[in-house]
C-alpha cells in the first residue's frame, strides 16, 4: 500500500523515528498499529528534518485487506493528530518502494519578506523582511537546471555516496510579499534544498551574483555556498513515481500557494 501523506513540521523531530522526540513516523505507525491491531512499519520517499512540512510525502506499508482501500485515508485520520493527515490511499505492487522507485520530487521554499512577520505565518515561511531581487533570483537557478555534482549544496555530514543529482526545473517568483524557490529534482542531498535557497537569497540580497551559483556547482565548495536557510520555509511538495506503479498526485489546492506550484 502507498500513501500520500501530508503533515505539518512544526511539531515533530522530522519525519524518522528517533531515540528521543515525537516523529511522523511514530504517529503513522500507531495510527497503524490501532487500525490493523498489529505493528506495521512505513518507509517513506525520504526524511524530513524537524520543522519541514510536506504535501505529498509518500510512505509505502504492507497491510491487510480488511479495510478498503477508499477507507483507509479516513480509517487512519480518525486516529492520527490533526498536525498529520492521510489524504490518499492506492494499492501498489508488492515490489513497490517509496523511496528506491520515486523518480523526482518537488520542494518548494517560501520566504516572507513583509517588514512586520504575521503571527499566522511564522511556522510556515522564512521571514526575509526587505525586498529581494527576484529576478537575479531567477537567473541564478536557472544555473541549477541539468546534471550536475551538487557537493557545495549539501551539509558535510552527508553520507550520501554520490553528490550527482538531476534537476529539472528551478524557479523563483513572487506573489505579492511571498517569493518562492521552486525545485525539482531526480533526488536531493541531506540540506541541500535549504543551502540552495540560502543561496539565492545572498543573490536577492545582491550579496553575491547569479554567476556565483554556476561558480559554485565548479567549485564544490560549502564552505562558498550560503548559509542553511530556517526548516520552517520548506515543503515537499510532491513525490512522483512512473505511472504503472502510482499515478501522479492531484493538484493540491493550498489558500495561500499559487497556481504555478500546484
Amino acid at each position: 500500500m502507498a500513501l500520500r501523506v501530508a503533515y505539518e513540521g512544526t511539531g515533530f523531530f522530522g519525519f524518522e523515528r528517533q531515540k528521543q522526540g515525537r516523529t511522523v513516523q511514530d504517529e503513522l505507525e500507531a495510527a497503524l498499529l490501532e487500525t490493523y491491531g498489529r505493528p506495521i512499519r512505513v518507509v517513506p520517499a525520504g526524511r524530513t528534518d524537524a520543522g519541514v512540512h510536506a504535501v505529498g510525502q509518500v510512505v509505502h506499508c504492507d497491510v491487510d485487506a480488511n479495510v478498503p482501500v477508499e477507507k483507509i485515508p479516513y480509517a487512519l485520520n480518525t486516529r492520527l493528530p490533526p498536525d498529520v493527515r492521510v489524504w490518499e490511499a492506492h494499492v501498489v505492487p508488492s515490489e513497490f518502494h517509496a523511496r528506491k522507485d520515486a523518480i523526482r520530487k518537488r520542494y518548494v521554499y517560501r520566504f516572507d519578506t513583509r517588514p512586520i512577520r504575521l503571527p499566522f505565518l511564522r511556522t510556515f515561511s522564512a521571514h526575509v523582511p526587505g525586498r529581494l531581487d527576484v529576478e537575479r533570483m531567477a537567473e541564478a537557478a536557472r544555473y541549477l537546471v541539468g546534471t550536475h555534482d551538487f557537493r557545495a549544496f549539501r551539509n558535510l555530514g552527508s553520507s550520501a555516496r554520490t553528490t550527482v543529482r538531476t534537476v529539472f526545473r528551478a524557479e523563483v517568483f513572487a506573489r505579492g510579499f511571498d517569493v518562492f524557490f521552486l525545485v525539482e529534482g531526480d533526488g536531493f542531498l541531506y540540506h541541500m534544498v535549504r543551502i540552495l535557497a540560502g543561496t539565492l537569497l545572498e543573490v536577492g540580497r545582491n550579496r553575491r551574483t547569479p554567476e556565483d551559483v554556476a561558480r559554485l556547482l565548479t567549485s564544490g565548495r560549502r564552505e562558498e555556498a550560503g548559509p542553511t536557510a530556517p526548516p520552517e520555509g520548506l515543503w515537499l511538495f510532491h513525490v512522483y513515481y512512473p505511472p504503472h506503479l502510482l499515478p501522479d498526485p492531484p493538484a493540491v489546492q493550498l489558500f495561500d500557494f499559487p497556481e504555478d506550484i500546484r
